[in-house]
């Protein structure tokens, strides 16, 4: 759930979701204030037609009649007795009491009491949680004199209390909820579902610069960034092409004159001369070499496939062995790897390289993690100083007291290697172990069939 709510999909179902429900929530708020309005106001109209009705019977009866007329009419909201409580003076007139003098007319008197029904203060159930607490229409009490001198109290009480309701509102409006949830999940999905697409396609863009360009599909605007996406795409990877094949065309170029250069070097006669210039030739020709593998581990070219990768860092543990060099594996990850064969075998080949040339030897461990495999290789060199741990990915960047052109370096290992690593999705980190020595950590994701 936190990680649905953390996801621009969440985000968006959260914000329609909390939008339509206020929206509905206002909405329905203003309909039943209006509508308690539009009733308080016919109430108070049949109030006052009621009350009007009731007076002007009372005066035309006999007096001796009106105790038993009283009884028969006082029910309902509106009622009409015997006045005990003196006229208040004082007092203002009510809007009620105005408006009921104005239909009466001049030979009633009606004067408000300071008598305050105890139902105007009760609260009011009501069948919506929208609804005011309290009656808020016309409640009050006053003293109405006949033509004969008579005084009659008149109450107007709120109305009776609603039935209670068999089941709640929130209860009634659960199937609106869960259709407004539905739709806004839908929306959310409809939404995100294109930016999901164009951000997978970058994914696999970084993995294979071949891979399949998006589908045109969706919203203009979609259709319209996923073609800037496939325009992008076709361009990059016609740049890493010309490049290649200038790299490709400058070292084959070169070796041509370097041949020569090497033939002709055979007859200088001077000894010493002879072999520095065959030294430098010889760092001439690694380094146009280095430089076209480091122009190949930024091409994408090759297909990707499933490789194990305890069968790879065997293989390639052993071939180091037969020539000689001291490495040693250890542990398993019974795992796969997506990856192209010759790019990830030239990244694991660099780093062991590395570790020979500059620590004597190679400790290469390997472990399960989860989703991914880490491989530390760990050598019994001086290590590398804090400052230029980031510095040594750079190309042909060398620490002069650990590299010289004896051991052959050229400062290209482990940016070929980081390059290359960058390409499958893994991550490549060194760090001066505590023993002494340097290790170089490299954890790959895991494959899944089927993703």
């Amino acid at each position: 759930m936190r990680a649905f709510l953390g996801s621009m999909t969440g985000r968006v179902f959260l914000v329609l979701l909390l939008g339509i429900v206020a929206s509905a929530a206002l909405t329905q708020w203003l309909a039943v204030n209006e509508r308690t309005r539009a009733l308080e106001r016919y109430r108070d109209f049949h109030a006052l037609e009621r009350a009007e009705q009731l007076i002007t019977t009372a005066d035309v009866m006999p007096e001796s009649a009106r105790p038993t007329y009283l009884v028969a009419a006082n029910r309902g909201t509106v009622r009409l007795e015997i006045s005990d409580v003196p006229q208040a003076q004082g007092l203002p007139a009510t809007e009620f009491s105005t408006l009921l003098q104005q239909r009466l007319g001049e030979r009633y008197s009606l004067g408000p009491l300071a008598e305050h029904p105890a139902a105007c203060d009760q609260p009011r159930q009501s069948n919506s949680i929208f609804a005011p607490s309290q009656w808020r229409g016309t409640c009050e009490t006053m003293n109405v004199r006949l033509h004969d001198g008579q005084t009659l109290k008149l109450s107007v009480l709120p109305p009776r209390q609603p039935p209670p309701s068999g089941h709640s509102e929130l209860l009634s409006l659960l199937p609106f909820l869960v259709s407004i949830a539905f739709l806004a999940y839908l929306v959310a999905r409809m939404t995100m579902r294109p930016l999901k697409r164009l951000a997978q396609a970058a994914k696999d863009l970084g993995n294979d610069i071949n891979h399949p360009p998006v589908v045109l599909s969706g919203a203009a605007e979609i259709r319209q960034a996923s073609a800037a996406f496939n325009a992008m795409q076709a361009r990059i990877r016609q740049h890493i092409t010309q490049r290649t094949q200038m790299l490709a065309a400058i070292t084959h170029d070169l070796q041509t004159p370097l041949t020569r250069l090497r033939l002709r070097l055979e007859k200088v006669s001077d000894a010493e001369l002879q072999q520095r210039l065959i030294d430098d030739l010889s760092a001439m020709q690694q380094m146009v070499k280095e430089g076209l593998d480091l122009a190949r581990s930024m091409d994408s070219t090759e297909t990707m496939q499933a490789l194990d990768l305890d069968a790879l860092l065997d293989s390639v543990c052993s071939d180091a062995t037969d020539v000689g060099q001291q490495v040693e594996l250890r542990g398993r990850a019974a795992m796969a790897l997506m990856g192209r064969p010759l790019a990830i075998r030239r990244c694991l080949v660099n780093l062991i390289d590395n570790a020979v040339k500059y620590g004597q030897y190679a400790h290469v461990t390997v472990e399960r993690m989860a989703g991914a495999a880490r491989i530390r290789i760990r050598d019994g060199g001086p290590g590398i100083a804090a400052d230029q741990m980031a510095r040594v990915f750079e190309p042909f960047y060398r620490i002069e007291t650990s590299r010289s052109r004896e051991s052959g370096g050229t400062g290209l290992g482990l940016t070929i290697a980081r390059n290359i690593a960058e390409q499958h999705g893994a991550n490549v980190s060194l760090s001066n172990h505590k023993d002494g020595g340097l290790e170089v950590t490299l954890v790959v994701p895991e494959y899944y069939a089927g993703s």
